[in-house]
C-alpha cells in the first residue's frame, strides 16, 4: 500500500510517499479501505519531534479516517465488506489501508462525504470528553472555547450546544469571526488584537463570570482562562499550541511556553473551589484499551444532525506537507484532511 511517512524529524519536507506492507486485521479488528484521513495538531507536532507519544521516524502517523471496509478479522459480525465507515486508529491514518478495532468505528452517514467523516472522530471525541465526561458540562453554563475557529473549537461549539450550554464566548482571529457566530460562539473575540480575559470580563461585566473554559493554547493562556472561572469553574487543558512557532522545533517557543506555564496549587484550588483537568486522549485510549465510551455517546448527535463536521481544506495524501502547512499556519475554518 502507499503511505505518506514521516522520513525524519523536521519541517514538511521529510514526510514522502512510500510503499509499506498491508496490514492485516486480527481478531475483532476491521481492515478499511481509506478514502479520506483527518490532519490533527499532533500529527504536526510528531513531525517536528516534539510529541513524546508518537512513533519514532519513520513512521505513518494519522489517528482518524473515513473509508470503505475491506476485510474482517474473526469474531467481527457488526461490519462487512464494502460498509463505508468512519473511525480512529492508533497511528497509521496516512495511508491507503488501515487497521482498528471494530468498536473504534461507526457507521458513515449516507448524506456525509469521506472528508466529513475523517473530521469527525479526534475532535468531536475530545470536545465530548473535555466538555461532557471530565468537565461535566451542565445546561445554562457559560463557557469559553480557545480556537473555536478550529476542528476542535468547532465541535466544541456543537457540542456544547447540544448540551445546553449557556453564553459561548469563542476566541479567533477577527476574520473568522462571523464563521463562527454562524456555528454557535455568542461573543467572537479576536485574540490577535484583544485580551481575551479583559473582554471576557467587560462583555460578561463579571470578573469570574465562566464555568468553564477548554484550553489547548498553554502557557500564559492557562493562567488567563483559570482567572475567569467562578467558583465550582473548571479549567480543561488538552494541549499547548504555544510551543509551536513556524514548521520547526523552536526551543524559545518551547521555553517561552513553559515559563509562562501557571503552577496550580491545590490549597487555591481548595479554597476558591475551581479545579484543573489534564486531557489526553491517547493515554486514556491506551488505559482503557479503546475509546467507545466516548464515541458511542456522540452517534446520537450524527443521528439528530445536531453534529457535523466542517471540512476547512482537503489535500491530496501526495500534498501532506502542504497541509501541515496550512494547518500550522491556522489558515483553517474547521478541519483539515487528506484525500486518498
Amino acid at each position: 500500500m502507499r503511505a505518506l511517512v514521516i522520513t525524519e524529524h523536521g519541517g514538511p519536507e521529510v514526510m514522502k510517499i512510500e510503499q509499506r506492507p498491508d496490514p492485516e486485521p486480527g481478531p475483532g479488528e476491521v481492515r478499511v479501505a481509506v478514502k479520506a484521513a483527518g490532519v490533527n495538531f499532533a500529527d504536526v507536532l510528531a513531525r517536528m519531534g516534539m510529541y513524546e507519544d508518537a512513533p519514532k521516524p519513520p513512521c505513518v502517523v494519522g489517528y482518524e479516517f473515513a473509508g470503505d471496509v475491506e476485510s474482517v478479522g474473526d469474531g467481527v459480525t457488526d461490519y462487512s465488506p464494502g460498509q463505508r465507515v468512519l473511525g480512529g486508529c492508533r497511528f497509521g491514518g496516512y495511508a491507503e489501508l488501515v487497521v482498528t478495532g471494530a468498536s473504534e468505528l461507526v457507521p458513515l452517514p449516507d448524506d456525509w462525504s469521506y472528508d466529513e467523516g475523517a473530521a469527525f472522530c479526534v475532535h468531536y471525541v475530545t470536545a465530548h470528553a473535555g466538555l461532557v465526561r471530565y468537565g461535566s458540562l451542565r445546561p445554562g453554563e457559560d463557557v469559553l472555547l480557545h480556537a473555536a475557529a478550529g476542528g476542535v473549537g468547532i465541535a466544541a461549539t456543537q457540542v456544547a450546544r447540544a448540551e445546553g450550554a449557556g453564553t459561548i464566548y469563542g476566541t479567533a482571529s477577527r476574520s473568522k469571526h462571523d464563521v463562527i457566530k454562524s456555528l454557535g460562539v455568542d461573543h467572537p473575540i479576536d485574540y490577535t488584537t484583544e485580551d481575551f480575559r479583559k473582554e471576557v470580563r467587560r462583555i460578561a461585566a463579571d470578573d469570574q463570570p465562566l464555568d468553564l473554559v477548554m484550553d489547548a493554547i498553554g502557557g500564559s493562556s492557562f493562567r488567563k482562562s483559570w482567572s475567569l472561572l467562578g467558583p465550582g469553574g473548571r479549567l480543561v487543558c488538552f494541549g499547548a499550541s504555544s510551543v509551536m512557532e513556524g514548521n520547526k522545533r523552536s526551543v524559545k517557543a518551547i521555553a517561552r511556553s513553559l515559563a509562562t506555564t501557571p503552577v496550580f496549587h491545590p490549597v487555591s484550588m481548595m479554597r476558591s473551589s475551581r479545579s484543573v483537568i489534564g486531557l489526553n486522549m491517547l493515554r486514556l485510549w491506551d488505559a482503557k484499551g479503546s475509546f467507545d465510551e466516548y464515541l458511542t455517546p456522540l452517534r446520537e448527535g450524527i443521528e439528530n444532525g445536531k453534529l457535523r463536521p466542517v471540512v476547512a481544506e482537503a489535500f491530496p495524501l501526495e500534498r501532506g506537507g502542504e497541509a501541515h502547512q496550512f494547518l500550522a499556519e491556522r489558515r483553517n475554518i474547521g478541519k483539515v484532511v487528506l484525500t486518498i
